[in-house]
């Protein structure tokens, strides 16, 4: 199994040393390298990698800045100079983060559970990677403020739509994230998330429990004490679903 990578960090010399120790690992291809967050951006876009090194204190845009701007975020791991930004790395539930210059039994650490999570992600993986869609094991980067996180889908209750906005329940969090609930509908996967209604998608996997409600609705209850209302002209469509 080959595990695509892209250097991103603005420090040339930075790239070439990691790059050469990445030259013990086989199985690791650094299919290419940026020097800032649009560059990086571009080269995620065009090469859709496994793995991103990610140095977080760059010009004009960090490192977190980069991972607010992707859909779905490839698996990460931090390489900076400084210490003071662990905390909010692991926050964000990033792979690993390597104190520059990287150490390489470090980075033998960090490699080994990238392998572990990408062989496990791949064994698990449903048909909707076959139609474009993101399911329930990719992992999501989400910023609010300054509080940020990786979720995976699978992980979130429901989502519920602010105007342009979309809050989205995990957790004991529901941060918003610049997303109309449409533009989420387009690349979740249907037979997971479901428009309940007008204003939620619920994940199917968390619900609990059924029942009738006015006007010929439903009323569900999710793991976790939330209740959603599906609409009457999508009960139809979720009966046939579910076959009720």
């Amino acid at each position: 199994m080959t595990i695509t990578a892209i250097i991103i960090d603005d420090e040339r010399l930075a790239r070439t040393e990691l790059r050469k120790l990445l030259l013990d690992y086989t199985d690791i291809e650094v299919v290419d390298e940026a020097a800032n967050v649009d560059e990086g951006l571009e080269k995620i876009e065009q090469h859709n990698p496994d793995l991103i090194f990610l140095d977080i204190q760059m010009p004009g845009k960090t490192g977190f800045d980069l991972l607010a701007e992707i859909d779905k975020a490839p698996k990460v791991i931090f390489t900076t100079a400084y210490d003071e930004f662990a905390f909010k790395a692991f926050e964000v539930n990033a792979m690993d983060y390597l104190l520059k210059p990287v150490e390489p039994k470090r980075l033998s650490e960090a490699i080994s559970k990238i392998r572990e999570e990408i062989a496990r992600e791949k064994a698990d993986a449903t048909p909707a990677y076959n139609r474009g869609l993101l399911n329930e094991n990719d992992q999501v980067f989400v910023k609010d403020g300054e509080r940020c996180w990786f979720v995976k889908l699978g992980e979130i209750r429901y989502f519920e739509s602010v105007g342009n906005y979309a809050k989205v329940f995990f957790g004991t969090n529901k941060p918003l994230i610049l997303k109309s609930l449409n533009a989420l509908e387009e690349r979740l996967d249907d037979r997971i998330f479901f428009r309940a209604n007008r204003k939620h998608i619920v994940n199917l996997r968390w619900i609990e429990k059924i029942e009738p409600y006015f006007n010929g609705g439903l009323l569900v209850d999710l793991k976790g004490g939330d209740r959603i209302e599906i609409s009457r002209r999508q009960t139809v469509k979720f009966k046939e679903m579910m076959s009720l």
